[in-house]
């Protein structure tokens, strides 16, 4: 279970809080979703929970237990609104081992599959991949690290209806045994899938429901 209790983040020399005492349980095989408009703090409130940006107070609990930027870090992985701005390697084939020292060839083609790239070459650069593909390629990647804080900043934007569909088939997937939070400003593409939701305006979040 992951808790956040009263976290707040202030950018450097800024004077307006970005996040304002914000409070979250959320459960593990239970999908959550967090809602807003652009700017409204989102990506930044996943990016405090994984580790990749250091909050101003509050404290974050994995399990019962306090964990620092080093634990988030290793606990979670988080999958970028445009995916193809984060991919290294220079094929498909890198950027799935990135961060690894060895992992089996067995392991990889199961989670290719796991995610429908299945057919994909692993010479291939990730940049011939569709924009659906780079998706569940950034997904596979975070699996491939098995988080158990899986992190995704607005999944479906500027994908088609199909590929919409595709991409929520497999969140509806990948979502067993881990904490899964998607921030979203379409939650109504997500409510079929989500147990719980808030909505987070001017820093403060505020629950819109829970199943």
């Amino acid at each position: 279970m992951l808790q956040l209790k009263d976290v707040n983040y202030q950018a450097n020399g800024g004077q307006l809080s970005i996040l304002n005492s914000i409070n979250l349980t959320v459960p593990k095989d239970e999908p959550s979703l967090i809602v807003g408009r652009s700017g409204s703090g989102k990506t930044t409130l996943l990016e405090v929970i994984s580790g990749l940006t250091r909050f101003t107070s509050g404290t974050i609990r994995w399990n019962g237990k306090i964990r620092n930027i080093q634990h988030r870090r290793w606990l979670s992985g988080m999958v970028f609104q445009f995916p193809e701005r984060h991919f290294l390697g220079l094929t498909i084939g890198q950027e799935l081992k990135l961060g690894h020292r060895y992992i089996p060839g067995n392991r990889i083609q199961q989670t290719l599959e796991q995610v429908g790239l299945s057919k994909i070459s692993l010479h291939a650069p990730p940049e011939s991949l569709s924009g659906g593909q780079q998706r569940r390629l950034a997904i596979a990647v975070q699996l491939l690290r098995d988080p158990q804080i899986l992190l995704l900043d607005e999944p479906t934007a500027g994908l088609d209806w199909s590929m919409r569909d595709e991409v929520l088939t497999l969140l509806t997937d990948v979502s067993q045994n881990r904490v899964m939070l998607i921030a979203t400003h379409e939650p109504e593409l997500f409510f079929p899938l989500v147990h719980q939701a808030w909505r987070l305006e001017k820093g403060t979040v505020k629950r819109l429901y829970k199943l």
